[in-house]
Protein backbone atom coordinates (compact mmCIF):
# COMPACT_ATOMS: atom_id res chain seq x y z
CA UNK A 1 0.00 0.00 0.00
CA UNK A 2 2.29 2.90 1.07
CA UNK A 3 5.53 3.00 2.74
CA UNK A 4 6.58 5.82 5.63
CA UNK A 5 6.52 9.57 5.76
CA UNK A 6 9.26 11.40 6.58
CA UNK A 7 8.98 14.93 8.34
CA UNK A 8 11.32 17.61 10.45
CA UNK A 9 10.83 20.32 12.39
CA UNK A 10 13.22 22.41 10.09
CA UNK A 11 11.48 21.38 6.84
CA UNK A 12 8.17 22.10 8.70
CA UNK A 13 9.71 25.88 9.21
CA UNK A 14 10.97 26.33 5.33
CA UNK A 15 7.41 24.67 4.15
CA UNK A 16 5.49 27.87 6.56
CA UNK A 17 8.23 30.06 4.53
CA UNK A 18 7.51 28.99 0.74
CA UNK A 19 4.11 28.93 1.31
CA UNK A 20 4.23 32.39 2.70
CA UNK A 21 5.81 33.24 -0.46
CA UNK A 22 3.27 31.55 -3.00
CA UNK A 23 0.19 30.92 -1.59
CA UNK A 24 -0.87 34.35 -3.51
CA UNK A 25 -0.34 32.88 -6.99
CA UNK A 26 2.18 35.73 -8.32
CA UNK A 27 4.69 34.18 -11.17
CA UNK A 28 6.79 37.26 -11.03
CA UNK A 29 10.85 36.76 -9.88
CA UNK A 30 11.28 34.32 -12.66
CA UNK A 31 10.65 33.08 -16.19
CA UNK A 32 9.57 29.58 -15.58
CA UNK A 33 6.54 28.69 -13.87
CA UNK A 34 6.48 27.69 -10.01
CA UNK A 35 5.57 23.66 -9.67
CA UNK A 36 3.74 25.06 -5.86
CA UNK A 37 1.42 27.34 -5.71
CA UNK A 38 -2.53 26.60 -5.00
CA UNK A 39 -4.66 25.34 -6.74
CA UNK A 40 -8.17 28.07 -6.90
CA UNK A 41 -10.03 27.37 -3.38
CA UNK A 42 -13.24 27.32 -5.24
CA UNK A 43 -11.99 24.39 -7.38
CA UNK A 44 -9.72 22.61 -4.86
CA UNK A 45 -9.51 23.51 -1.22
CA UNK A 46 -6.04 21.29 -0.32
CA UNK A 47 -2.97 22.68 0.30
CA UNK A 48 0.20 21.65 -2.06
CA UNK A 49 3.05 21.13 -0.57
CA UNK A 50 6.04 22.86 -1.39
CA UNK A 51 8.70 20.58 -0.22
CA UNK A 52 6.98 17.22 -1.78
CA UNK A 53 9.05 14.81 -3.52
CA UNK A 54 7.70 15.96 -7.20
CA UNK A 55 8.81 19.46 -6.58
CA UNK A 56 11.81 18.51 -5.30
CA UNK A 57 12.43 16.43 -8.57
CA UNK A 58 11.14 19.51 -10.86
CA UNK A 59 14.20 21.72 -9.27
CA UNK A 60 16.61 18.93 -9.76
CA UNK A 61 16.04 18.43 -13.18
CA UNK A 62 15.59 22.49 -13.98
CA UNK A 63 19.01 22.51 -12.26
CA UNK A 64 20.31 19.82 -14.48
CA UNK A 65 18.45 21.22 -17.83
CA UNK A 66 16.41 19.00 -18.20
CA UNK A 67 12.87 21.04 -18.93
CA UNK A 68 10.84 18.62 -20.78
CA UNK A 69 11.42 16.16 -17.87
CA UNK A 70 10.77 19.09 -15.20
CA UNK A 71 7.30 19.91 -17.28
CA UNK A 72 6.44 16.11 -17.01
CA UNK A 73 6.80 16.22 -13.39
CA UNK A 74 5.23 19.72 -12.72
CA UNK A 75 2.03 17.92 -13.16
CA UNK A 76 1.98 15.76 -10.19
CA UNK A 77 3.77 18.91 -7.94
CA UNK A 78 1.24 20.98 -8.87
CA UNK A 79 -1.57 19.10 -7.84
CA UNK A 80 -2.31 18.74 -3.37
CA UNK A 81 -1.71 15.14 -2.72
CA UNK A 82 -1.95 13.80 0.88
CA UNK A 83 0.47 13.62 3.44
CA UNK A 84 0.94 10.14 4.92
CA UNK A 85 1.72 10.65 8.66
CA UNK A 86 4.44 8.55 9.71
CA UNK A 87 4.49 6.89 12.87
CA UNK A 88 7.02 8.91 14.96
CA UNK A 89 5.93 12.37 16.43
CA UNK A 90 2.49 12.17 15.19
CA UNK A 91 1.69 15.66 17.00
CA UNK A 92 4.94 17.16 15.28
CA UNK A 93 4.11 16.17 12.10
CA UNK A 94 0.50 16.87 11.81
CA UNK A 95 0.84 20.07 13.03
CA UNK A 96 3.69 21.36 10.92
CA UNK A 97 1.37 20.43 8.00
CA UNK A 98 -1.85 22.01 9.24
CA UNK A 99 -0.57 24.82 10.22
CA UNK A 100 1.27 25.47 6.69
CA UNK A 101 -1.64 24.79 5.05
CA UNK A 102 -3.83 27.30 7.28
CA UNK A 103 -0.89 29.69 6.20
CA UNK A 104 -1.92 29.03 2.55
CA UNK A 105 -5.39 29.72 3.36
CA UNK A 106 -5.75 26.13 2.34
CA UNK A 107 -7.04 22.47 4.39
CA UNK A 108 -4.58 19.80 5.10
CA UNK A 109 -5.44 16.26 3.77
CA UNK A 110 -4.13 13.51 5.62
CA UNK A 111 -3.89 9.76 5.31
CA UNK A 112 -3.79 7.55 8.83
CA UNK A 113 -2.04 4.12 8.18
CA UNK A 114 -0.95 2.65 11.43
CA UNK A 115 -3.17 0.03 12.14
CA UNK A 116 -1.79 -2.56 14.08
CA UNK A 117 -0.96 -6.02 11.72
CA UNK A 118 -1.06 -3.32 8.90
CA UNK A 119 -1.15 -4.58 5.04
CA UNK A 120 -1.33 -8.18 6.50
CA UNK A 121 2.77 -8.48 6.31
CA UNK A 122 3.15 -7.50 2.82
CA UNK A 123 5.31 -4.79 1.22
CA UNK A 124 3.62 -1.95 3.63
CA UNK A 125 3.64 -4.19 6.48
CA UNK A 126 4.10 -3.00 10.26
CA UNK A 127 2.36 -0.04 12.12
CA UNK A 128 2.09 0.73 15.95
CA UNK A 129 3.05 -1.94 17.80
CA UNK A 130 -0.49 -2.78 19.47
CA UNK A 131 -3.47 -1.27 20.65
CA UNK A 132 -2.43 1.17 23.03
CA UNK A 133 0.28 2.76 21.35
CA UNK A 134 -2.56 2.97 17.98
CA UNK A 135 -4.41 5.29 20.44
CA UNK A 136 -1.48 7.50 21.78
CA UNK A 137 -0.75 7.86 17.74
CA UNK A 138 -4.16 8.89 17.50
CA UNK A 139 -4.29 11.49 20.09
CA UNK A 140 -0.93 12.82 19.02
CA UNK A 141 -3.06 13.20 15.22
CA UNK A 142 -5.86 14.93 17.16
CA UNK A 143 -3.48 17.70 19.17
CA UNK A 144 -1.92 18.41 16.03
CA UNK A 145 -4.65 19.59 14.02
CA UNK A 146 -6.47 21.15 16.94
CA UNK A 147 -9.31 23.51 15.36
CA UNK A 148 -7.07 23.59 12.24
CA UNK A 149 -9.07 22.69 8.76
CA UNK A 150 -8.06 19.08 7.71
CA UNK A 151 -9.15 16.17 5.82
CA UNK A 152 -8.32 12.74 7.17
CA UNK A 153 -8.14 9.29 5.30
CA UNK A 154 -8.32 6.73 7.70
CA UNK A 155 -6.62 3.60 7.46
CA UNK A 156 -6.42 2.29 3.68
CA UNK A 157 -7.35 -1.15 3.16
CA UNK A 158 -8.14 -1.72 7.17
CA UNK A 159 -11.76 -2.40 6.68
CA UNK A 160 -11.32 -4.39 3.64
CA UNK A 161 -8.46 -6.81 5.20
CA UNK A 162 -11.17 -8.03 7.78
CA UNK A 163 -13.81 -9.18 5.11
CA UNK A 164 -11.64 -10.55 2.75
CA UNK A 165 -9.35 -13.53 5.19
CA UNK A 166 -6.06 -11.60 5.36
CA UNK A 167 -6.25 -10.36 8.67
CA UNK A 168 -6.25 -13.12 11.26
CA UNK A 169 -9.72 -13.03 13.34
CA UNK A 170 -8.20 -12.37 16.75
CA UNK A 171 -7.03 -9.41 15.76
CA UNK A 172 -10.68 -8.15 14.38
CA UNK A 173 -12.49 -7.34 17.64
CA UNK A 174 -9.50 -4.75 18.61
CA UNK A 175 -9.39 -3.36 15.36
CA UNK A 176 -13.16 -2.88 15.05
CA UNK A 177 -12.85 -0.85 18.59
CA UNK A 178 -9.48 1.22 16.98
CA UNK A 179 -11.06 2.47 14.40
CA UNK A 180 -14.35 3.04 15.78
CA UNK A 181 -12.32 4.84 18.16
CA UNK A 182 -10.54 6.94 15.93
CA UNK A 183 -13.54 8.17 14.19
CA UNK A 184 -14.60 9.56 17.78
CA UNK A 185 -11.42 11.36 18.14
CA UNK A 186 -10.73 12.88 15.51
CA UNK A 187 -14.49 14.04 14.75
CA UNK A 188 -13.82 15.75 18.02
CA UNK A 189 -11.72 18.42 16.54
CA UNK A 190 -14.38 21.20 15.38
CA UNK A 191 -13.00 21.36 11.49
CA UNK A 192 -12.17 17.63 10.36
CA UNK A 193 -13.29 15.64 8.41
CA UNK A 194 -12.96 11.91 8.17
CA UNK A 195 -13.64 9.36 5.70
CA UNK A 196 -13.41 5.87 6.19
CA UNK A 197 -11.50 3.28 3.88
CA UNK A 198 -14.21 0.80 2.13
CA UNK A 199 -11.50 -0.94 -0.39
CA UNK A 200 -11.86 -0.27 -4.14
CA UNK A 201 -13.97 -1.41 -7.12
CA UNK A 202 -11.63 -4.09 -7.74
CA UNK A 203 -12.49 -5.69 -4.97
CA UNK A 204 -16.15 -4.47 -5.18
CA UNK A 205 -18.41 -6.81 -2.42
CA UNK A 206 -20.35 -3.77 -1.08
CA UNK A 207 -22.81 -6.40 -0.06
CA UNK A 208 -20.10 -7.75 2.33
CA UNK A 209 -18.23 -4.98 3.55
CA UNK A 210 -21.21 -2.01 4.51
CA UNK A 211 -21.75 -4.00 8.01
CA UNK A 212 -18.16 -4.22 8.98
CA UNK A 213 -17.50 -0.46 7.81
CA UNK A 214 -20.46 0.55 10.04
CA UNK A 215 -18.74 -1.67 12.87
CA UNK A 216 -15.52 0.69 12.21
CA UNK A 217 -17.72 4.05 12.68
CA UNK A 218 -18.61 5.18 9.09
CA UNK A 219 -21.98 6.56 10.65
CA UNK A 220 -19.47 8.87 13.09
CA UNK A 221 -17.69 9.79 10.24
CA UNK A 222 -17.88 12.42 7.33
CA UNK A 223 -18.35 9.28 4.99
CA UNK A 224 -15.65 6.50 3.16
CA UNK A 225 -13.17 6.66 0.73
CA UNK A 226 -12.46 4.03 -2.34
CA UNK A 227 -9.70 3.54 -4.96
CA UNK A 228 -6.65 4.52 -2.56
CA UNK A 229 -3.38 3.57 -3.73
CA UNK A 230 -5.48 1.64 -6.28
CA UNK A 231 -6.34 2.14 -10.39
CA UNK A 232 -9.68 1.42 -10.83
CA UNK A 233 -11.15 3.73 -13.29
CA UNK A 234 -13.20 6.68 -11.53
CA UNK A 235 -16.62 5.39 -13.38
CA UNK A 236 -16.38 2.56 -11.92
CA UNK A 237 -15.09 3.96 -8.28
CA UNK A 238 -17.78 5.85 -8.71
CA UNK A 239 -20.27 3.28 -9.47
CA UNK A 240 -18.27 1.01 -6.02
CA UNK A 241 -19.13 3.89 -4.47
CA UNK A 242 -22.81 4.33 -4.69
CA UNK A 243 -23.82 0.73 -4.46
CA UNK A 244 -21.87 0.89 -0.96
CA UNK A 245 -23.07 4.05 0.02
CA UNK A 246 -27.12 2.84 -0.52
CA UNK A 247 -25.94 0.12 2.30
CA UNK A 248 -24.58 2.59 4.95
CA UNK A 249 -27.16 5.44 5.29
CA UNK A 250 -26.23 7.40 1.76
CA UNK A 251 -23.24 8.20 3.16
CA UNK A 252 -20.97 10.18 0.37
CA UNK A 253 -17.15 9.30 -0.11
CA UNK A 254 -14.22 10.73 -1.83
CA UNK A 255 -11.92 8.82 -5.06
CA UNK A 256 -8.28 8.28 -5.25
CA UNK A 257 -7.79 9.25 -8.48
CA UNK A 258 -4.02 10.06 -8.21
CA UNK A 259 -3.23 6.94 -11.47
CA UNK A 260 -6.37 5.43 -12.71
CA UNK A 261 -6.07 7.69 -15.94
CA UNK A 262 -5.71 4.08 -17.63
CA UNK A 263 -7.37 2.33 -15.38
CA UNK A 264 -6.18 -1.32 -13.76
CA UNK A 265 -3.60 -3.52 -14.82
CA UNK A 266 -4.84 -6.87 -15.87
CA UNK A 267 -1.89 -8.64 -16.63
CA UNK A 268 0.64 -11.24 -14.80
CA UNK A 269 -0.54 -12.68 -11.13
CA UNK A 270 -3.64 -10.84 -10.31
CA UNK A 271 -2.53 -11.10 -6.66
CA UNK A 272 0.54 -8.12 -7.97
CA UNK A 273 -1.84 -6.06 -10.45
CA UNK A 274 -2.07 -3.17 -8.30
CA UNK A 275 1.96 -3.21 -7.43
CA UNK A 276 3.86 -0.98 -9.59
CA UNK A 277 1.94 -1.74 -12.95
CA UNK A 278 3.52 -0.80 -15.87
CA UNK A 279 1.69 1.57 -18.44
CA UNK A 280 -0.67 3.49 -15.64
CA UNK A 281 -1.60 7.25 -15.89
CA UNK A 282 -2.12 10.04 -13.31
CA UNK A 283 -6.44 10.42 -13.56
CA UNK A 284 -8.81 13.32 -13.30
CA UNK A 285 -6.75 16.09 -11.05
CA UNK A 286 -8.07 16.92 -7.89
CA UNK A 287 -11.03 18.76 -7.39
CA UNK A 288 -14.21 19.50 -4.78
CA UNK A 289 -16.42 19.60 -8.08
CA UNK A 290 -17.01 16.30 -9.03
CA UNK A 291 -20.99 17.34 -10.52
CA UNK A 292 -22.31 14.24 -7.78
CA UNK A 293 -23.39 15.15 -4.28
CA UNK A 294 -22.57 11.95 -3.26
CA UNK A 295 -19.13 12.30 -4.48
CA UNK A 296 -17.36 14.69 -2.63
CA UNK A 297 -14.43 15.06 -4.10
CA UNK A 298 -11.54 13.43 -6.51
CA UNK A 299 -8.43 13.72 -4.35
CA UNK A 300 -4.57 12.12 -4.82
CA UNK A 301 -4.47 9.62 -1.85
CA UNK A 302 -1.53 8.20 -3.13
CA UNK A 303 1.46 10.35 -4.00
CA UNK A 304 1.88 9.77 -7.74
CA UNK A 305 5.57 8.43 -8.03
CA UNK A 306 5.91 6.95 -5.15
CA UNK A 307 6.70 3.08 -4.90
CA UNK A 308 4.09 0.50 -4.24
CA UNK A 309 6.65 -1.80 -2.96
CA UNK A 310 9.85 -3.56 -4.04
CA UNK A 311 8.30 -5.33 -6.76
CA UNK A 312 8.82 -5.05 -10.74
CA UNK A 313 11.92 -3.20 -10.30
CA UNK A 314 10.29 -0.46 -7.90
CA UNK A 315 11.96 0.63 -4.18
CA UNK A 316 10.46 0.21 -0.98
CA UNK A 317 7.05 0.74 -0.65
CA UNK A 318 7.01 4.93 -0.38
CA UNK A 319 10.39 5.63 -1.89
CA UNK A 320 10.11 8.67 -4.48
CA UNK A 321 10.61 6.76 -8.20
CA UNK A 322 11.24 9.19 -11.00
CA UNK A 323 10.83 7.07 -13.97
CA UNK A 324 7.82 5.64 -12.65
CA UNK A 325 6.38 9.25 -12.13
CA UNK A 326 7.38 10.46 -15.85
CA UNK A 327 5.47 7.64 -17.07
CA UNK A 328 2.55 8.52 -15.24
CA UNK A 329 2.68 12.12 -16.06
CA UNK A 330 3.47 11.38 -19.79
CA UNK A 331 0.16 9.27 -20.00
CA UNK A 332 -1.96 11.02 -17.53
CA UNK A 333 -4.60 13.44 -17.33
CA UNK A 334 -3.41 15.22 -14.58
Amino acid sequence: MYGKVRASIAAVGATLLLVACSSSGDDSGGDKPKPVQQQPKDKDPYWVNPEGKAADQVASYEKDGKDDEAGLIRRIAAQPTADWVGPEDPEAQVRGITEAAEAADRDALLVLYNIPHRDCGQYSGGGAADGNAYRAWIDGVVKGIGDRRATVVLEPDAVLHLVDGCTPQQFHEERYHLLWGAVEKLKSSKNTKVYVDAGNAGWGKSDQIFEPLKRAGVQKADGFSVNVSNFYSTADSVRYGKELSAKVDGKPFVVDTSRNGNGPYTEGEPAERWCNPPGRALGEVPTTQTGDPLVHAFLWVKRPGESDGECKGGPKAGDWWPEYALELAKAGKG
